[in-house]
């Protein structure tokens, strides 16, 4: 009776915010429309009457999101990525034991977000303190909505306030120093776009952008960037397929560490043509989707199996069992194989729209998913360049798919570096200082 009356109250609960949000929303709409001008004919413009957070607010959002992720944004990303990539895989090069993949790639995606997305000078003291508290934050956002000392809603919100703390100075300084026609990033494209939109966006949205900007590139990321380093240690010979491609292509055969002279050299024309990279990129995917399922409402009243699905009801579906189910994928019917993505898989990619969906599906599908795969196929290229990688355990570990895909140990590895091509290899003092 007890569980019962809790699950009560809750939907009660639920219920009454619904209404609230409703009614409040109508009364919105109502207070404006009762102040038009009734002497004037012409009727009041179309929309939402400023809704926060509705209507025109999250138009613009969208049109923004896709501005950061434009492909001239993303070839503007790369030079700054390739080389914050190179640094970090020397630096596991010079650890004398094993290295946690998972940890350091949560660390090196948060870097990646923070120095280039958002244009942010951290040291690295200042990365791997906010990388940890932003994780902290992320691992309380499903917690029980009670604030009281030593729940994960306190502890969450102690993570916000910190991350806000020193985003906040962050942001200053670099508008302080920000040059006009100076290098753009992400965040410049959202303070620019509102400004076109005659909005002066303030510090605390400023803030939220930029929490919002790592979110979207540091779980998921870093997860596919384990799963990817993990697969090709499994299946050697994808490394020396990767290579042998590496080799056929002018000007991206060779190894190159960032104290040599050598250009950054990679953009994406150059990675789009690497085409059993991609097929590896997509199998990593296939196989280890970083999110394994997610939630949509149905629009409309559906069959499945018999069964209707009313309007209105939300509906789980399953990445992993998508990918693994699906007719197209049954040859071979399991294993890393990444020509199963070669030109006989184009063919068929019209037989349905939804059987390979790592970034969801349709109009709510991930808008940073080319980000996402240009970093990947970044880090492979360094990888197979620049270093070989030994397994520390006596086995491959089990991975844990909730909340997000990840080996349980982390993956312990060895890095060692590969001959470079030009010039002497770095210093490690100097690679990890500030980028």
């Amino acid at each position: 009776f007890f569980s019962l009356s809790m699950v009560e109250a809750a939907l009660t609960a639920l219920l009454s915010l619904g209404l609230l949000l409703s009614l409040a929303q109508h009364l919105w709409t109502l207070r404006w429309t009762l102040s038009r001008d009734r002497t004037c004919s012409l009727p009041l413009p179309k929309g939402s009457m400023g809704w926060p957070f509705f209507g025109e607010t999250l138009h613009w959002l969208v049109q923004v999101s896709s501005l950061l992720f434009s492909r001239a944004a993303l070839e503007s990303y790369m030079p700054r990525i390739q080389t914050t990539l190179r640094r970090e895989l020397w630096a596991w090069c010079g650890v004398p034991g094993p290295v946690s993949v998972y940890s350091a790639t949560k660390a090196l995606t948060f870097r990646i977000a923070a120095r280039i997305l958002l244009g942010l000078r951290l040291d690295e003291g200042e990365c791997n303190e906010l990388a940890k508290t932003f994780e902290q934050l992320v691992e309380n956002l499903f917690s029980l909505p009670l604030d009281v000392p030593f729940s994960g809603l306190r502890k969450g919100i102690r993570a916000r306030d910190l991350l806000h703390e020193h985003m906040e100075k962050a942001i200053l300084e670099k508008l302080q120093r920000e040059q006009p026609g100076g290098q753009k990033d992400a965040l410049d494209f959202i303070i620019n776009s509102a400004k076109e939109q005659g909005w002066e966006l303030t510090m605390q949205e400023l803030k939220e952008s930029a929490i919002e900007l790592i979110f979207a590139a540091f779980f998921t990321t870093a997860s596919a960037s384990t799963s990817l380093l993990l697969l090709l240690l499994k299946y050697p010979a994808s490394i020396e397929k990767i290579r042998q491609e590496l080799r056929s292509s002018p000007g991206l055969e060779a190894s190159s560490w960032p104290e040599c002279e050598c250009d950054v050299d990679l953009s994406l024309e150059k990675l789009s043509r690497l085409q059993y990279l991609d097929c590896v990129i997509k199998e990593v995917l296939r196989l280890l989707p970083p999110v394994s399922g997610g939630y949509r409402t149905a629009l409309q009243t559906f069959e499945l199996d018999g069964y209707q699905i009313p309007k209105g009801w939300s509906v789980m579906y399953s990445i992993r069992d998508t990918h693994e189910t699906a007719a197209v994928y049954q040859s071979p019917p399991e294993g890393f194989d990444p020509e199963r993505f070669g030109p006989a898989w184009e063919e068929h990619r019209g037989a349905g729209r939804f059987h390979y969906i790592p970034f969801g599906g349709g109009v709510r599908s991930c808008i940073g998913k080319e980000l996402a795969q240009a970093i990947l196929k970044l880090f492979a290229v360094e990888l197979v360049r620049t270093v070989r990688w030994e397994l520390a355990t006596a086995s491959f570990p089990d991975m844990q798919t909730v909340p997000i895909v990840h080996p349980v140990d982390g993956l312990q590895v060895f890095f060692y570096p590969l001959p470079p091509s030009c010039g002497q290899e770095p210093e490690t003092a100097h690679l990890l200082s500030v980028f």
